[in-house]
């Protein structure tokens, strides 16, 4: 049984950014990644971050990425333990974690859970043909990997993602067919879609997908416009010839250890799924379990980033360090969430938290 002070779940920007407030109040942390390498999506983001000077604005997402694990790295105070997957969180404290093919045991004092999110996926006819990808998995290809998905691509989802995404397709060469969005607008910044119209790629609001055909992959697909209530129009059917579908159609968070730890759970759409009812400073309804990052509501990595960074000082914070600079610290933290949510990108996440703050008062 290995014991810690403060246990991090997820090495993704949410769960760096914990550790490194955390042992800088002087509090040792542990983190687990269950992958063979810190980042999370960070390693695979190209483009430059918006927010502040203490968001990283104007660096790059992998550049983000080095320092918050160069961050950890250096830090006497921070052990990582990557290919480690977290299996569950009992009610005596102790998580059981997957490593090396071993079943080991870990007593933390406190834990902070930063898994992130799983992108969502579709119903269509053929939607498990061989050329259907999430849009994660195309950045992981091109951006990791340096493999381009296929030659002519439909992006499906006008959100952040989808236009990024094709964006970088468009600049690793491959061509964009279009981008279609079931919803009447674009989800995403006009400042990422203008470049995909300035490049000649239409964007296609009120328009979904019916159907993928091919032989033993994808060779095209049927796309069709949608009314005002989200019907197909009879004859307004297209079909384009694509090798690749690209689903960039959201996220949802990675709750199930929260839901195993027995957090009080809620459904809230704008946070795009099942979250952790919290306090102001990410602590849950099981004391002493913090969440940080998508899991609490998938939003931009810049607020990932300060959420790890808030539940970071509070968990040490209640485990008596930094007592003269932590409120302070959780303070400015709270002022950044506020601001970055301030914007009309960020009136979805205000709405989901005043709603959630809701039914947690409604339980109480």
């Amino acid at each position: 049984m290995k014991e810690v002070e403060i246990l991090v779940i997820g090495g993704g920007p949410a769960g760096l950014s914990a550790a490194a407030a955390v042992a800088n109040l002087g509090c040792d942390v542990l983190i687990l990644e269950r992958d063979g390498k810190l980042g999370g999506q960070l390693i695979k983001q190209t483009h430059k971050f918006f927010g502040s000077k203490k968001q990283y604005a104007g660096d790059r997402g992998y550049q983000i990425g080095d320092l918050l694990i160069e961050q950890c790295s250096t830090n006497s105070k921070v052990e990582v333990w990557s290919g480690a997957t977290a299996l569950g969180i009992y009610e005596d404290g102790v998580v059981t974690v997957e490593k090396d093919e071993k079943h080991l045991k870990i007593k933390p004092q406190k834990i902070i859970i930063a898994t992130g999110a799983s992108e969502k996926m579709i119903a269509f006819p053929n939607n498990d043909m061989p050329g259907i990808y999430g849009a994660g998995a195309v950045q992981t290809l091109m951006n990791v990997h340096g493999i381009v998905p296929g030659q002519r691509v439909l992006m499906i989802g006008a959100g952040n993602i989808g236009l990024i995404v094709s964006y970088q397709l468009l600049q690793a060469g491959v061509e964009v067919a279009a981008i279609i969005e079931a919803a009447p607008t674009i989800g995403g910044y006009l400042v990422h879609a203008s470049k995909i119209r300035r490049a000649g790629v239409p964007i296609l609001t009120s328009h979904t997908i019916q159907e993928a055909y091919g032989k033993e992959s994808v060779e095209g697909a049927r796309i069709c416009k949608l009314d005002e209530n989200w019907q197909a129009i009879p004859g307004s059917e297209q079909e384009l010839n694509v090798d690749v579908i690209c689903l960039a159609v959201g996220l949802s968070p990675l709750t199930e250890l929260c839901f195993q730890a027995d957090c009080q759970m809620n459904y809230i759409p704008e946070l795009s799924g099942h979250v952790p009812l919290r306090n102001d400073y990410l602590e849950t309804t099981r004391p002493g379990l913090y969440v940080a990052g998508d899991v609490s509501g998938v939003e931009e990595a810049s607020s990932a980033m300060v959420e790890g960074r808030l539940a970071g000082v509070s968990a040490a914070y209640s485990l008596g360090y930094g007592q003269d600079v932590a409120p302070q610290l959780q303070t400015e933290a709270l002022a950044e969430l506020s601001e970055l949510r301030s914007g009309p990108a960020g009136q979805k996440t205000v709405q989901g938290l005043k709603k959630l703050m809701e039914k947690g008062e409604a339980v109480c």
